[in-house]
């Protein structure tokens, strides 16, 4: 049962068998849902018309994964990412790069940093969960990429690359001014 569609016929419907101060405690309940549900959009109306109104977050926007909330919270943070020399810089910042241990000539990679700003790492993550996701559709450079790394690594080391890369990628969008070009499939091979 969805509680969403069905909260309306509940409160009204005497049948329910519920007291009279549990259905005085849901129809509060059911205004207060409804009052955040409103105010839930209205928030992400306003984030929707910043995007919509920075020629940087609209450039993000085209690239996958990056939606109103990522692209003005990317620019919030980093402006036009003239603070970074290079895209791997950025992703340092945000802490999508492997943290290194080289001892004897050796380096050894490891997990995440996690350093940085968690936030907007958090967000590049969940649009990279959204990449991985649609993917399947993507046959230009980007999806084969996408694919081969799929094959042979585990999902959540999919999904840190993929957010690596879009985290790079959005750094030369806003480092270059230029649009996010979805590479085709003879660039990838």
């Amino acid at each position: 049962m969805n509680l969403r569609k069905e909260m309306p016929s509940l409160l009204e419907d005497a049948e329910q068998n519920l007291t009279p101060s549990l259905r005085t405690l849901l129809a509060h309940l059911w205004r207060e849902w409804q009052y955040l549900d409103s105010q839930i959009e209205q928030v992400a109306d306003a984030i929707d018309a910043v995007a919509d109104s920075d020629a940087a977050c609209r450039r993000l926007r085209k690239i996958p994964g990056v939606g109103p909330l990522v692209s003005t919270a990317t620019v919030a943070a980093v402006g036009n990412g003239a603070a970074f020399k290079r895209g791997r810089e950025f992703a340092a910042w945000l802490g999508l790069v492997p943290k290194q241990h080289s001892t004897g000539g050796k380096a050894k990679l490891l997990g995440i940093t996690k350093r940085g700003n968690p936030y907007l790492r958090k967000l590049f993550v969940h649009g990279a969960r959204a990449v991985l996701l649609r993917v399947k559709y993507d046959t230009g450079g980007f999806g084969q990429w996408v694919h081969r790394l799929a094959a042979r690594a585990p999902r959540n080391k999919v999904i840190v690359a993929i957010a690596n890369k879009l985290a790079r990628i959005a750094w030369v969008v806003l480092s270059s001014g230029n649009e996010y070009q979805h590479p085709p499939l003879a660039a990838a091979a």
